[in-house]
C-alpha cells in the first residue's frame, strides 16, 4: 500500500482530493504535508502559506532559464504566473472541484536579469462565479519592482464523488 503522501512511480499523487477543499489542499502543499507536483522539480519555487483567493510564491531564476540575451526566458515568467494564478484559483474550490486553466495572458514590463535574486510571484482571484474564476498575477522583486503581470481564466469542473 502506498502512503497517501508518497508519489507513486508515475509521478502523480494518489492522494484523494475529493474530500478536501482547495484551500486545505494548497495549505497542505505549502506545509509539505502533500507531495509537490513533478513540475515543481523542473521550475523550483517556495509556496508560502495561502489565503483564500491569494497565493504567493518565491522563486530565484536559475542560469538554465536564461535566453540568448542573458535574461530569463519569457517562458519561465509565463509558467510561473500560470502556476501562481492556478494555485490561487484552487484555494477557492469546494471538495470535488477542479479548475483547469482556460487562458493566460502575460505582459512583460522589464527583463529579469540573469543575476536576479529571489522574486515574489503573486496570484490573486479577482472574480469567481459558479463556472469561471478570473485571476491576476505579478512577478516582482522583494522590494516591489514589477517585471511582469498577467491575467488568467480558469474553468470550474465538478467531479463526481
Amino acid at each position: 500500500m502506498t502512503d497517501r503522501n508518497e508519489l507513486p512511480a508515475s509521478g502523480h499523487s494518489r492522494l484523494d482530493m475529493t474530500s478536501l477543499t482547495g484551500l486545505e489542499f494548497v495549505q497542505g502543499l505549502a506545509d509539505g504535508h502533500y507531495p509537490r507536483p513533478p513540475m515543481a522539480e523542473l521550475l523550483p519555487f517556495v509556496l508560502l502559506p495561502p489565503r483564500e483567493g491569494t497565493v504567493e510564491l518565491r522563486a530565484s531564476p536559475e542560469p538554465r532559464f536564461l535566453n540568448t540575451l542573458g535574461t530569463v526566458h519569457g517562458g519561465w515568467s509565463m509558467t510561473m504566473l500560470d502556476t501562481c494564478m492556478a494555485l490561487a484559483a484552487h484555494t477557492t474550490l469546494a471538495p470535488g472541484e477542479l479548475s483547469p486553466t482556460l487562458d493566460t495572458a502575460v505582459k512583460f514590463v522589464r527583463p529579469i536579469s540573469g543575476d536576479s535574486k529571489e522574486l515574489r510571484l503573486i496570484g490573486h482571484v479577482i472574480s469567481r462565479s459558479r463556472n469561471v474564476i478570473t485571476l491576476e498575477g505579478r512577478i516582482e522583486t522583494i522590494q516591489g519592482k514589477l517585471h511582469a503581470h498577467g491575467t488568467s481564466t480558469c474553468m470550474i469542473v465538478r467531479r463526481e464523488r
